[in-house]
């Protein structure tokens, strides 16, 4: 919500989208979120810049191996930076930019196959809650987007939203998102 709130073009692209597909209907269905598209690159943008772990969880070498002329001795205790990944110059173009059209034409995903987009982990050691998490995330935002109009509060600008992140085992804002919600018309 925070980088939606940041990126006024891309929540009404992403209310335009949920509210053609959804119409009047009460509830929305698996089948209607399977037709979300621009919901999806949101989602895997906001899952690049704020992973919810930012270090993934440590591994231990099992042999010694060379990774990228970097040597690691067995036993030695290795942990993923999910975060610093997610705005590497040398994987993305513009990466402290918010920009989930970069997604569009991409078969890049979080799921765990494709590296540079890991904030789930990956291979057999990925998180095993991750169809969960996508899921909920996907209908979430999808309701919160279709059932209300957003703005921030006391006339903050868009351009001007902190978000300054707290450290910690889980990503977090350092300062609580405040906004406001009215019913969509």
């Amino acid at each position: 919500m925070s980088e939606l709130l940041r990126h006024p073009r891309g929540m009404e692209k992403l209310q335009l989208e949920v509210r053609g597909i959804v119409k009047q209907k009460q509830h929305i269905t698996q089948e209607d979120l399977e037709k979300m598209g621009y919901m999806k690159v949101v989602i895997k943008e906001t899952m690049r810049l704020h992973p919810p772990i930012p270090m993934l969880a440590p591994r231990v070498a099992n042999k010694d191996v060379q990774i990228k002329g970097y040597d690691v001795s067995a036993g030695t205790l290795v942990m993923i930076n999910a975060w610093a990944m997610g705005r590497d110059l040398a994987l993305w173009d513009e990466p402290e930019k918010s920009t989930p059209e970069r997604f569009l034409n991409s078969s890049v995903d979080f799921k765990g196959q494709d590296f540079e987009l890991i904030p789930f982990g990956a291979g057999r050691r990925g998180c095993p809650g991750v169809t969960y998490a996508t899921v909920t995330m996907e209908l979430v935002l999808a309701n919160l987007v279709q059932k209300f109009e957003w703005k921030l509060p006391n006339g903050i600008e868009p351009k001007h939203l902190d978000m300054t992140e707290s450290p910690g085992i889980t990503i977090h804002r350092a300062l609580p998102l405040l906004a406001l919600a009215s019913h969509a018309q």
